[in-house]
């Protein structure tokens, strides 16, 4: 037990940590430390599958400023870790990954709070002496132990809650895992109703249907459907680039035509 948490606090520390540190890579992304956290568990396919469908519901997730709703990182880690080693697959992740990532995002907030703006007058004396690196050095050094001890929380839980975890799904009824497997998969649908209304746009929503009814009626595969939502927006894409160039060229001829008149006017007058 004692590997597997230190492995999944390895994959919170890089995951996390890093896509804050390399400028926002989306390597917190479910679908990305799913993966991570499966392959060093052992279990591949399982990481990828989880973390898809977590990605599914936490896709709809944007944390910016004070709307913040929860923390995708973690909640995908340990639950993807749990699923695993306590089975019960997708159904114990979902169930599992929202109070994680809720609880994962209000010690980050704390973290953020008291470790890193603590030493943010610290930042404003060295910027004014201009001493660099010791600007850098600490930039990175605070970067390491934020993330060190923001990773324990994960490793704490694996250790010490796997256990409970285990002895809590042996006690649930039968149909009440029915039900929490209903209404996980549920969930997928709630991330996208969500994504939906941060996009929704009338001039756009024809492409949602037109996807709709390429699945729905013509089955066709996820990958195929890409492939057209790649050319459409190719095609899309150039087209507003072209009318772009047409109206700077349009532009920049009327400028011309209104700037030989005023020539032609002034030259008329100095006769």
């Amino acid at each position: 037990m004692l590997v597997q948490a230190i492995l999944v606090a390895i994959s919170v520390f890089i995951c996390v940590g890093g896509a804050e540190l390399a400028g926002l890579t989306m390597l917190n992304r479910p679908i990305v430390i799913g993966s991570v956290v499966g392959l060093l568990l052992g279990d591949l396919n399982t990481g990828i599958l989880i973390g898809a469908s977590l990605e599914a519901v936490f896709m709809g997730i944007v944390n910016i400023g004070g709307a913040q709703a929860a923390e995708p990182g973690i909640a995908t880690a340990v639950g993807v870790a749990f699923a695993i080693m306590v089975g019960g697959g997708a159904k114990v992740a979902l169930t599992l990954a929202i109070p994680i990532g809720i609880l994962g995002l209000q010690i980050k907030n704390l973290l953020y709070i008291f470790l890193v703006g603590f030493f943010a007058p610290v930042f404003d004396k060295l910027a004014a002496r201009g001493e660099e690196h010791k600007i850098v050095t600490l930039h990175f050094g605070l970067w390491a132990v934020n993330w060190f001890l923001y990773s324990l929380v994960a490793f704490f839980g694996i250790l010490l809650g796997s256990n409970a975890v285990q002895a809590l799904l042996n006690s649930i009824p039968t149909f009440i895992l029915n039900g929490l497997t209903i209404c996980g998969n549920l969930l997928p649908a709630v991330g996208m109703a969500m994504l939906l209304k941060l996009l929704w746009n009338n001039k756009i929503c024809v492409f949602f249907f037109l996807g709709f009814i390429l699945v729905a009626y013509l089955k066709l595969p996820l990958v195929a459907l890409a492939a057209l939502g790649t050319i459409a927006a190719i095609v899309i894409g150039s087209n507003d680039y072209d009318k772009s160039q047409l109206a700077k060229a349009g532009v920049g001829q009327s400028i011309q035509s209104a700037d030989s008149t005023d020539s032609e006017e002034d030259d008329f007058f100095d006769e």
